[in-house]
């Protein structure tokens, strides 16, 4: 279980998001992809793949010009989860000039998120810093109004490097034994980073990833709800369910199970 988390870091601003990525975010580094330039002038890439296991990411450098490196992985299947939903991301990231080429790749992956650290060196005279990189960072847009009502909420940009499976951060499905099952992506949280709190409407989350990394300006904090009506019953109260859930690999993912028959009622 988390410990407390200071939600005073919050800025509330009434009908607008924290990060078009991912509409549970409210605080810290936003979207899919973020590359900076580090002091040393090597390059540090941080990629969200939520449900990619540690140790089932792959990466290579382009090996003909030496300016990309090229990622992947797959999500790992669960119970509940549906079949078309399960991921498999492919993307690239690196340099987009001509004077530079990289060296090498130090490459961690944790919680849903990639990590890396690309080498490079200059190959060609040039006047400028470098700081042309491909892709340009994907979802660091921000916010925007999505109006009157949570059905507004359509603008939340679909998963880039994803080519199999679901793009979108939230997923519901029921299955034949009754249970409810959903998954949220919440990239770089464990489940020592989560706070879950259900109540007689909804199912409540908050989730912040105690540990910030090297060359992460700050946190990450998740908050969100799930309805009722999305996730019970029909005519039974949501704390009279069995609701089991844990965070790996940066999803949570939550199975809301009614309440055995009572043979006396049948």
């Amino acid at each position: 279980m988390a410990s407390v988390i200071d939600l005073s870091r919050i800025p509330y601003i009434p009908g607008l998001l924290h990060a078009t990525n991912n509409q549970f975010q409210r605080y810290g580094p936003k979207g899919f992809m973020e590359i900076k330039v580090l002091h040393d002038d090597n390059l540090y890439v941080r990629v969200d793949l939520p449900g990619v296991p540690d140790d089932a990411i792959r990466h290579r450098v382009d090996s003909v010009r030496q300016k990309v490196v090229f990622f992947s992985g797959e999500e790992t299947p669960g119970a509940g989860d549906k079949v078309d939903d399960v991921r498999e991301y492919s993307g690239t990231a690196g340099l987009g000039c001509d004077c530079c080429e990289i060296t090498g790749v130090d490459a961690k992956m944790k919680d849903g998120v990639l990590r890396m650290i690309l080498s490079r060196v200059k190959v060609k005279d040039h006047d400028n810093k470098c700081t042309h990189f491909l892709p340009p960072n994907t979802g660091k847009s921000g916010r925007y109004d999505i109006g009157d009502s949570a059905i507004d909420m359509v603008e939340v940009e679909d998963h880039p490097f994803v080519v199999k499976g679901r793009k979108g951060t939230f997923t519901s499905a029921r299955t034949s034994d009754g249970c409810y099952h959903f998954s949220v992506d919440l990239p770089g949280v464990s489940s020592d980073d989560m706070f879950v709190l259900p109540n007689e409407n909804e199912f409540k989350f908050i989730a912040e990833n105690k540990s910030v990394y090297e060359h992460e300006e700050s946190c990450r904090i998740f908050i969100g709800a799930v309805n009722k009506r999305t996730c019970c019953s029909h005519g039974i109260p949501l704390l009279d369910h069995n609701i089991a859930w844990d965070a790996e690999f940066g999803v949570l993912k939550v199975r809301v199970s009614p309440p055995p028959l009572n043979n006396n009622d049948q």
